[in-house]
């Protein structure tokens, strides 16, 4: 076994002990789920057994992750995501490394919100947003909600949908999966 090959062993037991941990549950909760021995998940989780591919499968499926996840390796050379910003739209956006689908934008809103439902639009996917300062308009469909600094906002993006601002500007910060950036944010060099 390789010295890299031993690092991702052991960062692979840490990662089961951590699940767990983080879950709140027992060695002998695990074991139940994964129906293997508490003993033999305790000598895996420290290093004292081997882990066969079926082991690894069931411990993974008993976590809730994949186990492309429990078994990827620990690349976090550079952790920081840099941002791109657009001051001409007022759009700084994050692509997010581990999952490049999705975006984090932080945008400024100034515009009213939509007077007819021709403005509105609808798309697959989802948006999550929370309201950094002053008072976003979400109009989903025939309701129009207001946002206040400090509350966030999750809908699905096939209700037509429209954002504006009440009352002077507001920023907010979203999170978009690839529709919902390409309609949200086009130009940004993204699907």
């Amino acid at each position: 076994m390789t010295q890299e090959d031993g690092g991702l062993d052991t960062l692979v037991r840490k990662r089961i002990r951590g699940l767990r941990v983080a879950m709140g549950w027992s060695l002998d909760e695990l074991a139940a789920r994964c129906y293997l021995s508490p003993s033999t998940l305790s000598r895996i989780e420290t290093g004292h057994r081997r882990i066969g591919l079926d082991q690894l499968t069931a411990i993974a499926r008993a976590l809730g992750t994949s186990l492309d996840q429990l078994v990827e390796s620990a690349s976090d050379e550079d952790v920081v995501i840099r941002p791109q910003h657009d001051a001409a739209r007022g759009v700084t956006h994050w692509t997010m490394v581990r999952d490049p689908r999705l975006t984090v934008a932080r945008m400024r809103i100034t515009a009213a919100p939509a007077s007819r439902s021709t403005e509105l639009r609808a798309h697959p996917g989802s948006e999550w947003l929370t309201v950094l300062s002053g008072t976003l308009v979400l109009q989903l469909a025939d309701r129009r909600i207001l946002v206040e600094a400090g509350q966030a906002a999750e809908f699905s993006t096939m209700i037509p949908h429209a954002l504006g601002a009440q009352g002077g500007p507001a920023e907010i910060l979203g999170v978009f999966d690839p529709e919902a950036r390409r309609t949200h944010l086009p130009g940004t060099g993204h699907g």
